[in-house]
Order: C-alpha cells, then structure tokens, then sequence
C-alpha cells in the first residue's frame, strides 16, 4: 500500500493506461479521480469498476484544454480531499500520418492536447501543492520523445516537449518539495500503437530485447512507485520502460 491515504488525478483515466494508473493507486491505497473527454460509456465501465478498489473515487467530464471547467475540478478536488498528492498528465493522441499528409490543424491538435494540456492542468494543480509544499507530478511521455525512431512528427515533438517541460517543470518547483517526472512507455499493447502497419510492429519488435510489446499493468505497477514516497529523491528524470529497444 505504498500510496495509502494520498489522492491523485489521472488526466484521460477512463481508458487504456490511464484506466490501468487508476486501477494501481487504487490497489496501492490512492483515492482516484480521473478526466475523460467524449466517451461516456468507457468513464462509466471505469469509475464503477474503481468503486470496487478505491477508497473514494470521481470522475469529470472535462478536456485538458478547458481552463475553466479544470479549474472547478480542481476546486471541487481541494474543496472536498483537502487538495492532490499526485497529478497524472497522461490524456494525450496521435495520428499516423506522414509529414506531407500532415496539415497545420493535425500538427495544433496533437500540440495542444499533449503539450498545452499538460502545461494547463499542471499549472491548475500546482497552486495547491505549492501552498502545501508537497506533491507529484508525472507527465506521460513517449519512447518516440526520446529516441530516434519512426513515428509521426507531430507526436515526437509533442513528446519530446513534455520531456523538457518536465525538467523545467522540476528545477522550478523543487523549492516546494514537490516532485516532477516523465514515464515514457515503448510500444503497448493499445493506444497509438494500436494502428501500426504489421511490418512496423515487426520492426520495432526485432530491436527489443524481450520481443514483446508492453502491458499497460506494467506501465502502471511502475508508476504507482514513482509517485510513491519510496521513490523520494527521484525528481527531473525521464523514465523509459520499453522492453529494452
């Protein structure tokens, strides 16, 4: 129970990884809430089946890039916990697409959802951990963010920015005693990789050490120990798990 009794935000929780970040801290002793976007049905499967784990749990119907209705979830969050130990950016997207089929709105949405709402629900939740002088942030990257491989353009950037903002991110705010990281998975076995072409897949498995995409429980094992206390002088680091590519 290495998160017993703290309270954390996941940002695109009611799927994928974000669902299985949910599902971890629950299991570690977290009160979870998490955001979700468009599909309903998907946030109802997973705030019912977290009611099962967690101690408390919420869930908003809000994008990342809504500042106002961030900003009344996260009032409504410090109104009734008390305020957030853990924030999780990790709503995000992507699109195969090469550069020359890429437009300029391709390019501002994969930016502004993975960078831009990265940056808008860290700075909604940092108020209260700076006047608390305690808290985690991880930001979800991207193997594509940190090593050169073949992957769309815009999303290699976009994650590539998360890793600096991460650094700044850490520097700014350790004065606080607050912690800021970046987990950047390899291939999984859903989200942006679900519509890889069946030869990429196999190229990227030829040069991974254990053969094998990952699993998005493993991806949030991990996690639950970087926002954890055991992992206390960690801070500034991008993290990749990836199968050893």
């Amino acid at each position: 129970m290495i998160l017993n009794g703290k309270r954390a935000l996941i940002t695109g929780g009611s799927r994928g990884l974000g669902r299985a970040f949910g599902h971890c801290f629950a299991n570690e002793g977290a009160r979870v809430a998490f955001t979700y976007h468009g599909n309903d049905d998907a946030a109802r499967s997973a705030f019912e089946a977290l009611q099962k784990e967690a101690k408390d749990v919420k869930s908003f119907k809000v994008s990342v890039l809504d500042i106002p209705g961030t900003e009344r979830m996260v009032k409504d969050l410090e109104d009734t916990w008390g305020g957030l130990d853990i924030l999780v950016n990790n709503a995000g997207i992507s699109q195969n697409l090469p550069l020359a089929l890429m437009e300029e709105d391709d390019w501002d949405r994969v930016m502004d959802l993975n960078v831009k709402g990265t940056f808008l629900t860290s700075k909604a939740v940092l108020r209260g951990m700076i006047r608390r002088k305690s808290g985690v942030i991880l930001n979800v990257g991207s193997l594509a963010g940190v090593r050169m491989i073949e992957a769309p353009i815009h999303y290699c950037a976009s994650k590539a920015a998360v890793r600096g903002m991460t650094e700044a991110m850490a520097k700014e705010v350790a004065r606080y005693n607050i912690r800021v990281l970046c987990l950047a998975p390899g291939l999984l076995e859903d989200g942006v990789g679900r519509n890889l072409p069946d030869y990429k897949l196999a190229e990227y498995l030829k040069h991974c050490s254990l053969g094998r995409v990952g699993c998005f429980d493993e991806v949030a094992r991990f996690a639950s120990f970087l926002v954890s206390d055991a992992n206390s002088y960690m801070t500034g680091e991008t993290v990749v798990i990836d199968g050893g590519v």
